[in-house]
Formats: structure tokens, sequence, C-alpha cells
């Protein structure tokens, strides 16, 4: 499945889905390593199958090998930060915050890759898993090494664009297991589906 086609499989009412998710991706400010590394490391984090598929492949023939693997560590790592540090952000006794974490939560050296890239890529993938601590962190890194607000914001354009993607077409999959009103026997509730 390509692009094309994971916009197409969105439901009628999913219009603006499908409309935001080509002119995002399509005409994206950021340069093709950030799009496709942010693409990647946000479709891993929003653990849908049905956007993964087509967007690991589309960033594989976009990325370079070790962009592609330092994409998918930032994933990795940022699944760990973001439970770890939204968790001890959240909870009322401060005292958590005084405490050594113990844990390693850095995307390996030595991948090739421009860390303000990974920094990027860690906003993304941040705002998928609602880590405001980790937002925080990861934006102020990029800010003091000169990104633009626009830039920042681009990422997380295209972290939002693939989680409602991504929820999107799952919870379709599932009403049309269940027989919800609309649902096609591919799930995308779209007229003509019989």
């Amino acid at each position: 499945m390509s692009l094309d086609e994971l916009a197409a499989a969105l439901p009628d009412y999913a219009r603006d889905l499908r409309l935001n998710l080509t002119s995002v991706i399509g005409r994206s400010t950021l340069t093709p390593q950030q799009l496709w590394g942010t693409v990647l490391a946000c479709a891993i984090a929003s653990r849908s199958p049905r956007v993964l598929r087509p967007l690991a492949a589309e960033a594989a023939a976009r990325l370079s090998p070790e962009a592609y693997t330092a994409a998918k560590s930032t994933a990795a790592v940022m699944a760990l930060s973001n439970v770890f540090f939204r968790t001890r952000h959240l909870l009322s006794d401060p005292e958590y915050g005084s405490l050594r974490p113990g844990l390693r939560t850095a995307v390996p050296a030595g991948h090739g890759v421009d860390g303000v890239d990974v920094e990027l890529w860690s906003v993304a993938v941040s705002a998928v898993n609602g880590c405001g601590a980790c937002l925080d962190a990861h934006e102020q890194a990029l800010r003091r090494a000169g990104v633009s607000r626009e830039t920042v914001q681009e990422a997380f354009k295209v972290a939002s664009v693939i989680q409602a993607v991504g929820t999107t077409l799952d919870a379709e999959a599932v009403l049309a297991e269940v027989g919800g009103p609309g649902g096609g026997p591919e799930g995308t509730g779209r007229a003509g589906d019989a």
C-alpha cells in the first residue's frame, strides 16, 4: 500500500484527514531526512499496523539505512522515556524528580544522523505519546540549536496526522468486524463498499 492508497483508505467522514495526510507529507518544509524520519518514528509510535506497513516502506525508500535505523531507535527510546518522564511529571510528589532514573535513554551514537534530526523525531514521538516533560526538553534542545518554531511545529503536525490516521483506520477495522452502521467489508465505511 502506498501513501496515496493509505489516504484513499480513509473513510469519507475523515476527508480532512485524507487531505491533511497528503498535504502535510507532500508539502512539508522539513528536509527529506527530517520528514521521513518523523514519519517512520511516528508510525511506530502510533502502534497502528495499518499505518506502519505502508509508511515504513515509503520511509525505507527515502532514508539511508542509517537514518532508518536511527528513526526506529528514536521511537524505541522515546517509548520508554515518554512513559517514565510523563509518570514522574504527573505524580504529585515532587521528590520523584530528584531520584536517579537508572534508565538508559539515549539514541546510540554513531548512526551518522544529525542530532537535530533525532531531537526533531523525539519531539514528534513525544507528541504522539503525550509526554509534556519530554516535549519541553526536546523542543528546548532544538531551539538552542537554532531550529525555528515553524520547523518544530511541522514535526508535530506530521505526528498529529499520523496518529489520527492510525486511530481512524484501526477503529474502522474493528467497527467493520462488529457490523457497525456504514462499516463496509474493508472497514472503510465508504459508500459503495458492499
